[in-house]
């Protein structure tokens, strides 16, 4: 007889990155450090990073410390993943004008992103099988795009409700996926692990708090 396991999937923002998007700033490297502290008695199952340009070998490294250079993951978690492009009668009315502006790109891009969407949530989603019983715990270093997109599956929100899901660089969530029960998502966003000025990064000024 199979056993599932619990699946705690840890999603991370990479450090704060540079204009040109080649590697990390003096404080995306901090961040990455203290992060790599907080999460060093992870007992981690596997990591995924997402893609990096050529050169940009630094912009997620292991956030565990250990130097490691990581290889994209199969079914890509990159940045460029936009799931879903909601109708305007899908959208709250109050705020329809400004998420369709946001949204604007041309039609390909639907298919583009929509794809690699349903394959991170057959990838990284659910308890384990096989597992034996015991607890696995993954690691993602990602965009913004996809943690938002597995906060509003685990949440089971209309698939729009990603859009207003933010994520500063080098913050935590973590979801866990018991077997038998719904998904919960354990902290979101945190940095707790971070001083006052590294929080934040990858927010606009008026939304730090």
């Amino acid at each position: 007889m199979t056993t599932a396991a619990t699946r705690y999937l840890h999603l991370l923002r990479h450090g704060e990155a540079t204009p040109d998007e080649s590697g990390l700033t003096g404080n995306g490297r901090r961040q990455a450090a203290l992060l790599g502290h907080r999460l060093r008695g992870v007992p981690f199952a596997a990591d995924h990073h997402g893609p990096l340009p050529p050169g940009g070998g630094d912009r997620t490294p292991d956030p565990r410390g250990t130097g490691r250079r990581h290889p994209p993951p199969p079914h890509g978690v990159g940045r460029r993943l936009r799931p879903h492009f909601p109708r305007r009668d899908e959208l709250p009315s109050e705020s329809a004008d400004f998420f369709l502006r946001f949204l604007e790109g041309p039609p390909e891009e639907q298919e583009q992103g929509a794809a690699p969407a349903r394959r991170a949530l057959d990838r990284f989603t659910g308890p384990v099988e096989g597992e034996g019983g015991e607890d696995r715990h993954e690691l993602v270093v990602t965009h913004n795009f996809l943690v938002a997109w597995l906060v509003r599956d685990a949440m089971r929100a209309p698939a729009w409700r990603r859009l207003g899901f933010n994520h500063a660089n080098a913050a935590l969530t973590v979801i866990r996926y018991a077997p038998g029960r719904p998904a919960t998502v354990l902290p979101a966003n945190d940095m707790r692990h971070l001083p006052a000025d590294l929080r934040w990064t990858g927010f606009p000024p008026e939304l730090h708090i």
